[in-house]
């Protein structure tokens, strides 16, 4: 569709039409999570009422649907991001799970003093795996800093790499400061000098197009509840090389070969990587939601998610008092910011109190925060469904909140 049809979308969303405070609520929390369609909700309650039954473990009709379904989304997934093959698409319970999966197994072939390039904007999860593989191999991490309005010091993301160093690991689209990287660039550096890519696509998988053959990044991670789908499940994409060097995540059902108590071998990919009962209804409903995204056209939700973002920005920049962190070339739909020398929460409470939903804290980013001289931000986040009169109620909201903490 070449123009939206935003009010048809939200009704997709019976959560949009609630009061919040005696006011039609307003949410712009979408960087957390995103609201779900009727279609994701209709499809999870009629698996559980109607074909409800353990994945690859059974010859019975109910078994063998539920079965058909998890692997029907996976092969979505696939085309979605563009994989080569199934084999490289790899369920997991989220975002964070899937980079602790790369961390312990890729990373079990670190020693130390081998060095990992990470970045300041980081979230927390693309940090602390890290350093708990610091802590038991002696790894090095070195960080990329930003420069004032947020983008990367690409000069020194260059400079980091010597003979020493073993893995990139960034982030595609800052959570706080909405920064959307040039990962394909970082990809190629770090290729030129023999070393492999995780990107955390968290944040940029629900706003546009993911082809991980065109980045050609060794992982790619993101999770289904940012992107209108169920929550607790989560994509690892992997090149299959590299997956079928590394050893299994966790031990169990479904990830094994034979077992014996003297020898184990384990299953083909993926399966090597899914240990145990697989939350096989979330995953067969996030096709649903990919439905969803590929019915409006990614092209799309940019192109409306951008317009509300310069709307919204370009007002707050005209406000006394409001300081925006994050003002890249290249942005996703976020805002991070402070109102004179107000703390955050009280922003945050005083703009829920007129029905509009925000995020405020230090957003699993602290180094970052750190790195600003700051200790958290207000963040409003959109998603397609959210609309200009909305983003006016949020701006005014905003202004009598400033108003109150003067």
């Amino acid at each position: 569709m070449d123009m939206l049809d935003i009010d048809a979308i939200r009704r997709e969303f019976p959560i949009l039409s609630r009061e919040v405070a005696g006011r039609r609520m307003v949410y712009l929390d979408n960087s957390a999570t995103s609201q779900t369609p009727d279609r994701v909700v209709e499809e999870i309650v009629w698996l559980y009422s109607q074909e409800k039954a353990n994945v690859h473990r059974g010859v019975h009709t109910l078994s063998q649907e539920m079965t058909d379904q998890q692997e029907r989304s996976r092969e979505h997934v696939r085309r979605y991001i563009n994989a080569s093959s199934i084999e490289e698409v790899v369920f997991t319970r989220g975002t964070t799970e899937a980079i602790n999966l790369v961390v312990s197994s890729f990373g079990s072939r670190f020693k130390a003093g081998d060095e990992v390039i990470l970045t300041v904007m980081e979230h927390h999860a693309n940090i602390v795996p890290w350093q708990l593989l610091r802590s038991r191999t002696g790894i090095v991490l070195r960080v990329v800093d930003i420069n004032e309005r947020g983008e990367l010091d690409m000069e020194q993301y260059r400079s980091l790499f010597n003979e020493r160093t073993v893995m990139a690991s960034f982030c595609h689209v800052s959570n706080v400061l909405g920064t959307v990287n040039p990962v394909k660039e970082m990809t190629e550096y770090a290729h030129g000098k023999g070393v492999p890519v995780l990107v955390d696509g968290a944040q940029a998988s629900p706003h546009m197009k993911i082809d991980v053959a065109d980045l050609d990044c060794d992982f790619y991670v993101f999770s289904s509840h940012k992107m209108y789908g169920p929550t607790g499940i989560g994509v690892l994409y992997g090149k299959r090389k590299w997956l079928e060097e590394m050893p299994p995540y966790q031990g169990g059902g479904e990830m094994i070969g034979k077992v014996t108590f003297e020898h184990t071998t384990f299953a083909d990919l993926p399966f090597k990587f899914e240990a145990g009962t697989p939350d096989f209804i979330g995953i067969a409903a996030f096709s649903k939601a990919l439905d969803f995204i590929e019915d409006i056209g990614m092209d799309n939700i940019a192109s409306h998610e951008h317009a509300l973002l310069e709307y919204a920005q370009k007002r707050m920049e005209a406000m006394e008092g409001v300081r925006i962190y994050g003002t890249a070339s290249e942005k996703d739909a976020v805002i991070s910011f402070l109102v004179g020398n107000s703390h955050p929460y009280d922003i945050g409470l005083l703009l829920d109190k007129q029905g509009v939903e925000v995020r405020t804290g230090h957003h699993c980013a602290m180094p970052l925060m750190d790195r600003l001289g700051i200790p958290g931000t207000v963040r409003a986040s959109f998603a397609v469904y959210n609309t200009f009169e909305e983003a006016d109620s949020f701006l005014a909201a905003l202004q009598r909140a400033a108003a109150i903490l003067e």
